[in-house]
């Protein structure tokens, strides 16, 4: 009776920009906790190598390659999911980028780019997939892939930081709205994680020492320490969470730049 439930045993999980990094990480974890994944990206060969690397571990796992950006793709790839699997419990919006520009540089293409594919995607994939889960009549959880850069002001862009923001009040809106159908809305903000994306970053010393500096903790994240978090969200244990974001920071967003 006391004891929650992580196991996602029984469960199909949809993972946008699952090929690498945070959205890799992920798709791994939900595969270990028990649940059916299905991987999105417009990279074929990374969702290969990333739906293999599962299938090795005993998982089960297939992909599409998407463009979540595009709403007919998302249509289409929900469709061969339900076709495949019959049904879809857990979304995860991992689908990220950005554009590294001082706010008087930022174009118009790279505001667009940002957008559509940082809240736009995230949008898009939540409602099609949520009318999903309210056909299903058996709720559903959706977890959204957010970033410090939402809660606190920083270098990483005035498109990128507003695109984040916007998915954490979305976030709030969607667990609002669609509550009554059981369906949970939450999402997790990380901070620097060790990943293809922030390489060349992190190997800056001086960068990297005034990271640490503002980080409680002193270290950058594994990206196996996002796991634990999205599995909480998703899973039984998480049961009477929704509207929340949880940020994965070291304690970064406690003390800011």
């Amino acid at each position: 009776m006391y004891q929650p439930s992580f196991s996602l045993e029984n469960k199909t999980a949809v993972v946008t920009g699952a090929g690498r990094g945070i959205g890799k990480a992920l798709a791994i974890g939900l595969a270990e906790a028990g649940a059916e994944v299905v991987l999105l990206s417009r990279t074929e060969n990374e969702l290969k190598e990333t739906t293999a690397f599962i299938k090795d571990r005993g998982g089960e796992a297939y992909y599409v390659v998407t463009d979540v950006t595009d709403r007919e793709e998302i249509r289409r790839t929900i469709d061969k999911v339900i076709n495949n699997s019959g049904k879809i419990d857990i979304l995860i919006n991992n689908a990220g980028m950005n554009i590294r520009s001082k706010a008087e540089d930022v174009t118009d293409a790279e505001w667009s780019v940002i957008m559509d594919t940082n809240l736009k995607s995230a949008f898009m994939m939540s409602q099609e997939v949520g009318n999903v889960m309210r056909a299903q009549g058996n709720g559903g959880s959706i977890l959204s892939v957010s970033s410090v850069a939402g809660q606190t002001a920083l270098r990483t862009g005035v498109a990128y930081g507003a695109s984040k923001a916007a998915l954490i009040h979305m976030t709030k809106i969607l667990a609002f709205e669609w509550g009554k159908d059981g369906i949970r809305v939450n999402s997790i903000g990380p901070w620097y994680f060790e990943t293809p994306l922030t390489e060349k970053l992190l190997a800056d010393e001086k960068y990297l020492s005034e990271i640490l500096a503002v980080t409680p903790l002193n270290r950058v994240g594994q990206l196996k320490e996002l796991i634990g978090p999205a599995i909480f969200f998703v899973s039984e244990a998480g049961s009477y969470v929704t509207g929340q974001t949880l940020f994965v920071d070291g304690g970064m967003t406690i003390n800011g730049f």
